[in-house]
């Protein structure tokens, strides 16, 4: 793998989704996993899982662990590079037009079609995520109980993430 292929593999990634890290994940696993053959599912939830934990944009640390994994320090330097660039030109260069146009009928149709489309793209990949994460009826159980406390008790999702791992250790071991 090249450092410009990477480079472009994530800015196609960074300037063909909307909706933010989340909304990305589909076409990152498309790409990373499908297309180019990186990482098998299972690598990708795992770095899925990482990005979620460490500081910052989940497709940023995403990039950033696949190019570190295939390339060393360069190689995450330009997958970073590649998904943040669409985004840093499209906010210089457009927010400027959106705010003068805020109350344009068709500014305001585009974001209603879009916003839609982006709780699709998360519906997938969490649906993608949940297909190879939960593989047994102790995992489905993990899974609805954390899912079941966030909802109710709003818990900061380190805390539900760290006892699950706990939790995890005392079920499968």
């Amino acid at each position: 793998m090249n450092y410009l292929n990477l480079f472009f593999v994530f800015f196609r990634i960074g300037a063909f989704t909307f909706g933010g890290g989340y909304a990305m994940l589909p076409l990152i696993e498309r790409e990373i996993v499908f297309v180019y053959q990186w990482l098998t599912q299972e690598e990708f939830i795992d770095i899925f899982a990482i990005s979620q934990m460490s500081p910052g944009p989940i497709a940023i640390n995403a990039a950033t662990f696949v190019g570190y994994r295939f390339s060393g320090i360069l190689g995450a330097l330009f997958a970073t590079f590649g998904v943040v660039l669409p985004s840093f030109f499209l906010v210089t260069n457009l927010a400027k037009v959106i705010q003068r146009n805020k109350n344009s009928l068709y500014l305001k149709g585009i974001f209603a079609g879009i916003r839609p489309a982006v709780i699709g793209l998360i519906s997938a990949a969490c649906l993608s995520m949940f297909r190879i994460s939960v593989v047994d009826y102790k995992g489905v159980i993990i899974a609805i109980l954390i899912f079941s406390i966030f909802v109710r008790t709003k818990i900061h999702p380190i805390i539900l993430i760290l006892s699950s791992g706990l939790l995890g250790i005392v079920i499968y071991l």
